[in-house]
């Protein structure tokens, strides 16, 4: 298959499973603050999907504008991992804008060197390099420590082959059409397999005995969902105010380690309040309902252990 033209056919057909992936995830994580960054990486595979149709039908054969194409659309892949960074509520809607002015100056020598310098590659500087390869790590090591840690891992690794025009120490990489179809492919695989484990793997299945019922599960959710990046800052903020109430218990990254009397209930409610409240800067109360029905009613019935009596 050496073909140029069927490989940017593959390549397009991948990127737009991609973008029905992360619409997919978008679904799932519906309720949380994490659906506009699925709607970045939506927008990120369509604009993939397009660029490579438009190598395919010979509309981009220009090397210039091709390279500027090329700019525009990792400037967009980049976001996802942006907006994931403000997900916090109240202002994870106008993080957005914020992220909307990255992509524009990210993409702006596409732009300037269109309009003044037609027929010219864009001049992308170094500090701009690096700094895409550091926002490709952080949207890897983010999730590294999670389930979806291969799956961030194969994102990362396609969105390298796609910007590699534009990294460090590197003159303008040649075309190649395999180069990118395989980057595509590596988009696609990490967006299946992480919608795959969000919707027939709950993370709820993997709740460790001895943690206070409705605690492990939401929380493990959202780092599912969100991250370290979040989720080490919530159990910072639960920490803290475990220490300072006296609770025997600490939120870790892999869920609540619990001591105490297990039949004290009323550490349990107030634990389970003070999550709750840490939670709804990021979720809905749908959400919690789907994921923690004890979460969503700190005053009912609290279960001492997971297997224990009421």
């Amino acid at each position: 298959m050496d073909d140029p033209a069927t490989l940017r056919i593959i390549s397009s057909a991948a990127a737009l499973v991609a973008a029905g992936a992360a619409g997919a995830g978008g679904f799932l994580a519906r309720g949380t603050t994490a659906v506009p960054a699925a709607a970045w990486a939506a927008a990120a595979g369509l604009s993939v999907a397009a660029e490579m149709g438009g190598r395919a039908a010979g509309v981009l054969v220009d090397p210039a504008a091709a390279e500027g194409v090329r700019l525009a659309v990792t400037a967009l892949g980049l976001c996802p991992a942006m907006s994931l960074l403000g997900a916090k509520r109240p202002q994870h809607g106008v993080w957005q804008f914020i992220v909307a002015a990255l992509a524009a100056m990210l993409a702006l020598p596409a732009a300037t060197a269109a309009l003044t310098r037609p027929g010219a590659v864009p001049d992308v500087l170094g500090l701009q390099r690096w700094f895409m390869v550091l926002l490709v790590l952080v949207g890897w090591m983010n999730f590294a420590g999670t389930r979806h840690g291969v799956a961030a891992l194969l994102v990362a690794a396609g969105q390298a082959l796609l910007m590699r025009p534009f990294l460090p120490f590197m003159a303008s990489a040649a075309e190649s059409p395999w180069v990118d179809c395989v980057a595509t492919l590596l988009l696609a695989a990490g967006a299946l397999f992480a919608a795959g484990l969000s919707a027939f793997r709950p993370v709820t299945a993997g709740c460790r005995e001895g943690s206070v019922l409705g605690i492990d599960g939401p929380f493990l959710a959202l780092r599912e969902t969100l991250g370290a990046a979040w989720t080490l800052r919530i159990a910072e903020r639960f920490n803290a105010t475990a220490q300072a109430r006296g609770w025997p218990c600490r939120l870790r990254f892999a869920g609540l380690d619990a001591g105490g009397d297990p039949h004290d209930a009323g550490w349990h409610r107030d634990a389970i309040r003070c999550l709750r409240a840490l939670l709804l800067r990021f979720v809905s109360t749908g959400w919690l309902a789907r994921h923690g029905a004890t979460i969503c009613n700190p005053n009912g019935p609290v279960l001492a252990r997971a297997g224990g009596e009421r």
